[in-house]
């Protein structure tokens, strides 16, 4: 057990993360390593669908049943999809930990997708879509992964399409959850004020509830999640016309996956390019310094074989060009320029500080835990996360901005 993380692999093959904390309040997730990449193709947007549908019946309880299980309590359940992910996690009191950890695994393993709600719930999820894309800001993140991913399984979007959703059956749905919900694809991550041993005990109860005692997991190969087959390098200059009151525009290109070594120093150095606070590069010279933009921001997505950087800003029309201008502008004194040696420092700085302020939170933690055992196995101890960061020098910001954000990588996708 290290910095209050205990973790473990059941038989089965489902792995289990746990971390203690001084609250009343209990954190559980089921995270499942499928998305919208271990879709078949013709059927767009099942992965989401199914997450819909996992609250729609269980072989147990009726979508009412479902929903009261735990709000009587005053807790809460949810769940989202990912192009790698599907999580379920519930919140209640610490002492109805088990029945949240069991609830989630009888999503997973009972839920019976009865046709008729199936039917409904479609028009739902369609409706998401319609009003997805009345969000311009939103759904251009889609459209440029869907361009700068183009013919690999990351190009899919999460939400899928409206003619594929119309076809897609109970029996589908049956079947996506078949090949995919497997134990040895799985792992529950909770976040409470009890011992490790009960914890692991909560989970043992309900895998044994729902997982047949002589389940044999298959091995792994590789990486998890991984397909063996890396996005290519794509780059584009694309206008598309949205007929809106402003401009929406994303600079970026592909990045670092998880495994990446150079992933930390991407990190950082996204952080420093747009990141969340006013004093970023790019908010300082798009909005502070210029009052071209309410806001801009870089964001780095990160995958089991890529990743992304996008760089998102809203303009008036007549600013657009002056805009990607600077955006350039600061992307090249990181290429050209190592920081100083102060700079760095508070750069580092401001980003832990970032990270541990972020991870002060029992569902974000429990979510983050469950993450990391899906991806590397383990979960890594926030001491090292802090030496990593802090190990990075100069001189690898300045060779990993040069390698990764080249001018020739640089992809732009407009609405106007």
């Amino acid at each position: 057990m290290k910095e209050n993380t205990f973790t473990h692999i059941f038989p089965c093959g489902v792995r289990f993360a746990f971390k203690r904390t001084k609250s009343q309040v209990a954190y559980s997730a089921l995270s499942i390593k499928s998305g919208t990449r271990n879709e078949q193709s013709d059927l767009s947007g099942i992965a989401h669908l199914t997450e819909h549908m996992l609250f729609k019946g269980t072989l147990m309880r009726t979508p009412q049943e479902i929903t009261d299980r735990l709000e009587k309590l005053g807790g809460d359940l949810n769940a989202y999809t990912t192009k790698e992910e599907t999580v379920l996690y519930a919140t209640v009191l610490k002492e109805d930990a088990s029945k949240a950890v069991d609830l989630l695994f009888e999503l997973a393993f009972t839920s019976t997708f009865p046709q008729e709600e199936l039917d409904k719930e479609r028009h739902v999820v369609i409706d998401e879509i319609n009003m997805y894309k009345d969000s311009p800001s939103e759904c251009i993140f889609d459209n440029f992964e869907e361009l700068l991913f183009e013919g690999h399984e990351l190009s899919r979007q999460i939400l899928g399409d409206a003619r594929s959703l119309r076809k897609i059956n109970s029996s589908d749905l049956k079947r996506y959850v078949s090949e995919n919900f497997k134990p040895e694809r799985m792992c529950i991550s909770i976040v409470a004020d009890i011992t490790p041993q009960r914890a692991l005990k909560l989970a043992e109860n309900a895998i044994a509830s729902y997982i047949p005692a002589e389940y044999a997991p298959k091995a792994e190969t590789g990486h998890p999640a991984t397909s063996g087959r890396k996005p290519s390098e794509v780059h584009f200059t694309k206008e598309i016309v949205k007929k809106n009151h402003q401009v929406n525009c994303i600079v970026g290109t592909t990045a670092c996956s998880f495994y990446d070594e150079e992933r930390m120093t991407l990190i950082l150095l996204n952080n420093i390019l747009g990141g969340p606070s006013s004093n970023s590069r790019l908010n300082q010279a798009l909005r502070e310094k210029n009052a071209l933009v309410y806001s801009v921001d870089s964001s780095y997505g990160q995958f089991t074989d890529s990743g992304s950087v996008m760089i998102y800003f809203g303009c008036d029309k007549g600013n657009l060009e002056e805009c990607l201008s600077l955006v350039h502008s600061e992307i090249a004194r990181l290429r050209d320029k190592p920081l100083s040696a102060s700079m760095l420092k508070a750069a580092k700085k401001q980003l832990l500080g970032q990270l541990a302020i972020a991870s002060d939170n029992g569902e974000s933690q429990a979510l983050s835990i469950g993450k990391s055992m899906l991806v590397f196995g383990g979960v890594m101890p926030d001491e090292e996360v802090r030496s990593k960061i802090n190990s990075i020098t100069a001189e690898q910001l300045q060779l990993t901005a040069q390698k990764i954000l080249a001018e020739n990588r640089l992809s732009t996708l407009v609405y106007k």
